[in-house]
């Protein structure tokens, strides 16, 4: 679907909790409108930030148990993790400039 890391249960420690750089992850799904929208957004926002920051996904209909664990109940959702520690989390689409604002004084 996008250019993100694909986090799974497996790799979910390495690539976000022990990142040295920030985590932005996406909660999304294949049949989701709103995900498939702001998924080049997102895109844009690891090359803007590359090096600085991290997309990852995870796509809930194959990582169910990353969802719940998350108390995911709506999609898209975004979490933002620094440290191995969440900083932020949004639910719903986002325009471009709020993405950013997610982030910015993080990275």
């Amino acid at each position: 679907m996008s250019k993100g890391v694909q986090i799974t249960a497996a790799n979910f420690e390495g690539e976000v909790l022990q990142s040295p750089i920030p985590v932005l992850v996406d909660f999304w799904a294949a049949w989701c409108t709103p995900c498939k929208m702001i998924s080049p957004l997102l895109d844009q926002l690891g090359e803007n930030y590359e090096g600085r920051l991290k997309v990852g996904k995870v796509n809930v209909d194959e990582e169910n148990d990353l969802a719940v664990r998350h108390n995911v109940v709506s999609i898209p959702t975004l979490v933002v993790y620094k440290a191995g520690q969440i900083v932020r989390q949004q639910a719903g689409a986002l325009p471009k400039h709020e993405l950013e604002n997610l982030v910015k004084d993080l990275v």
